[in-house]
């Protein structure tokens, strides 16, 4: 096959970083299905293409795409109007948008917010709108909700995570330090203005007001103290070892803050459900609605997700309206978010707007096509929906917020490590373990060293680990629930094509200084004593290890390397 002059790798300059595997997202795939390898390389950035007639042809999209309700800024009905979906679809099929960066072969950019989510703003610009303004408006409130030092790993739809030093700084997160994984923008609401309808398979279908849910008299309060897990949480892992799915909302590079812990007060689903006569069969699922506008495959459609009845049943869907003792932030759901006990944080619909009793689990795409956990066998080109588990409780996981990853720490024969446990479904983390050397030892965490107990919440904990090495090690942490469930031992066990529930054991490698060994303590006094930093590890200092006295009386005790015939 002739290769394109622009296409020649011949004297490009980071030739050498794509022949190691540093920037992937410029291999070209070899075809071998036939006698001769043929380089299929990447294409060019892809022309702008508008068109606009069939743009026009639509209509306003001011007209279309206006204001539904009074009090509700960012907010559009799609669900119950499908010519308007259909419009909106022939509006962002008639053009062509900037594609995504390939974070995931190509490098993550060293800026916060990490990735700007341009393609999904596109898509709100275009349809224009009572979206016209939802992405700088979402910004806004992420300025004003979240602290400062949040890791902001998608501007828009917003996804953030505290930094690593902050994630188990409290057992209760603070709400500012909260993680956030949106799938849309954050749509402003009046509480006055808001209802809450409950329909479908119920006897008697009814609206609420928050008032109404708010009445003791009518409903029993509900509190309780729920951590909620991103599936994506450690995606980070995956990512470094295999590349995996990236869809319209491009998969965040989590690290190990996509998980938090809060109080919240709301009403038990089950209560409202009574209040309207109970299901009518064949009802068995909650249909939930949120009510910011997604993108998938380029159709618009409100943040529809569902639950079992059987969940339900047993009180463990909450509707709340407080979050650690305040009103929920916007950013988090006001005035009304779902917290499912246990389950995975996407069924946790916030906004909420509708619950609609169904038959079978929701047939909308968050629920059917996407948090789907497939077989190392299913990837880009042979992926079926139906190939995939839906993600529903998560799993038991763990991971070490102090030290990070590639860090150096100088220590006395132990080191301090901190982290978090978690289970869902009920359960919680019984033991929690470390292992200095790759996972062949393992210390268990005292209990007084870990936080209280709870059926839905992660236990943080801290342990002094014994280390005798000089030099690299893997530090391992795992989780035993009380159901003596565990995690395995290595990424590749958990590695999935949608990169969800890295589950693994979770693995630092740092560079033990052992000051406890009389040769190091005394290299680092001669540090000390010369003024020299020790940091960076890796840079090259002119400090001898002996002086030249010292290797010479050496070698006048001890033999040479040879030996004589």
């Amino acid at each position: 096959m002739e290769i394109s002059v622009e296409l020649d790798t011949t004297n490009r300059p980071d030739e050498w970083k794509i022949e190691q595997g540093m920037a992937g997202h410029k291999l070209p795939i070899l075809d071998q299905t036939g006698s001769d390898t043929i380089n299929l390389y990447p294409p060019p950035p892809p022309k702008i293409i508008k068109d606009e007639e069939a743009i026009r042809s639509v209509g306003k999209r001011e007209k279309l795409f206006t204001r539904e309700r009074v009090g509700w800024k960012g907010y559009v009905e799609w669900e119950n109007y499908p010519e308007k979906k259909a419009k909106a679809h022939k509006i962002l099929t008639a053009q062509t948008f900037p594609a995504c960066p390939d974070f995931m072969f190509g490098p993550i950019p060293g800026t916060n917010p990490v990735l700007p989510g341009d393609d999904f703003k596109a898509w709100h610009t275009a349809l224009g709108g009572e979206l016209t303004t939802v992405p700088d408006d979402s910004w806004r409130t992420v300025l004003r909700e979240k602290h400062a030092d949040m890791l902001h790993l998608l501007q828009f739809p917003y996804n953030g995570e505290p930094p690593k030093r902050l994630v188990t700084s409290k057992v209760i997160t603070p709400n500012p330090l909260h993680f956030v994984r949106n799938h849309g923008g954050i749509p402003i609401i009046d509480k006055d203005k808001w209802d809450l309808s409950l329909d479908g398979l119920v006897q008697h279908p009814k609206s609420y007001s928050l008032s109404d849910l708010m009445d003791e008299s009518r409903f029993p309060r509900m509190e309780k103290t729920v951590t909620i897990q991103c599936s994506g949480t450690r995606r980070i892992e995956q990512i470094a070892l295999y590349g995996g799915q990236g869809d319209e909302v491009p998969q965040a590079p989590w690290a190990e803050g996509a998980i938090g812990t809060a109080r919240y007060v709301g009403i038990s689903l089950k209560k409202l459900i009574k209040d309207c006569g109970g299901l009518i069969k064949p009802a068995k699922h909650l249909e939930l609605y949120g009510a910011e506008t997604y993108v998938k495959d380029l159709e618009v459609g409100n943040y529809v997700v569902s639950v079992p009845w059987s969940k339900v049943k047993a009180n463990e869907v909450i509707l709340a309206w407080e979050m650690n003792g305040e009103p929920l932030p916007k950013i988090h759901g006001y005035p009304l978010r779902v917290v499912v006990l246990g389950y995975i944080g996407a069924r946790s619909v916030k906004w909420l707007y509708r619950i609609k009793a169904i038959a079978e689990p929701s047939h909308a795409p968050v629920q059917a096509r996407e948090y789907l956990y497939f077989n190392q066998q299913v990837g880009k080109f042979n992926q079926r929906p139906t190939d995939g588990i839906q993600i529903q409780e998560m799993p038991v996981s763990s991971a070490i917020m102090s030290p990070w990853t590639k860090q150096a720490v100088m220590h006395m024969g132990k080191i301090k490590c901190k982290g978090w446990a978690y289970s869902g479904g009920g359960r919680w983390p019984e033991r929690v373990e470390l292992s200095a050397d790759g996972g062949f030892t393992w210390y268990d965490v005292p209990p007084e060293k870990l936080s209280k107990k709870g059926r839905w919440t992660w236990r943080t904990w801290e342990y002094d680990l014994p280390c005798d090495v000089e030099g690299w090690i893997e530090v391992v942490c795992r989780c035993w629930d009380n159901s003596l469930n565990t995690q395995p031992l290595n990424v590749r066990a958990a590695w999935n094509w949608g990169l969800h529930v890295t589950s693994s054991a979770h693995r630092i490698k740092i560079y033990s200084i052992n000051k406890s060994r009389e040769i190091t303590k005394k290299r680092l006094d001669k540090y000390e004593q010369l003024g020299i930093p020790l940091a960076p590890l890796t840079r090259y200092e002119t400090v001898p290890g002996q002086t030249p006295e010292e290797y010479e009386q050496y070698w006048r005790d001890h033999e040479p390397r040879d030996v004589d015939d």
